[in-house]
């Protein structure tokens, strides 16, 4: 599928649904969208684990550069898990993010909710785009321990001090 995009990349832009795409291809990509900061691109292996397990992929090419990834986990009924949008910097804010979300969408059944988390720098654009804020989303990191209560002075968790 191609879509016209206006903005400093060029004006052709190819969507393609579950194209593979190579862990080099990724974290070049993440690292020209800014989003590199927040994953962990000196570990090819997480990224390519981060791909084989991702059973919903949007990307967007300009010719054989990737410029655009919406990179989701779902059931396609209920709930989909959009773990990374990253779009190049030279094609932000030309309707490429938008257009990779609407196509995930289109895989999605007819009840299925979108759900993600924002990097700081993105948290205004989602609302922009029709996306809700919600206050029930709860997160455990890997090294937070699991059956300690947390509380509000305490993001960590553990006996408060």
């Amino acid at each position: 599928m191609s879509v016209t995009s206006t903005g400093s990349l060029a004006s052709a832009i190819s969507y393609r649904v579950n194209q593979p795409i190579t862990p080099e291809d990724y974290i070049d990509l993440l690292q020209r969208s800014g989003l590199a900061e927040r994953r962990p691109v000196h570990d090819r292996a997480n990224i390519a684990g981060s791909l084989a397990a991702s059973n919903l992929l949007v990307s967007a090419w300009h010719g054989d550069l990737l410029v655009g990834v919406s990179r989701s986990l779902t059931d396609f009924h209920q709930s989909c898990y959009l773990a990374d949008l990253a779009v190049d910097r030279t094609g932000q804010r030309s309707g490429i993010g938008l257009e990779l979300i609407r196509l995930t969408r289109e895989q999605l059944g007819s009840i299925c909710k979108l759900i993600l988390l924002a990097a700081p720098a993105a948290a205004e654009y989602y609302p922009r785009i029709g996306f809700r804020h919600d206050e029930r989303c709860w997160i455990l990191e890997r090294q937070d321990p699991l059956g300690v209560p947390r509380t509000q002075d305490d993001p960590h968790g553990g006996p408060t001090r």
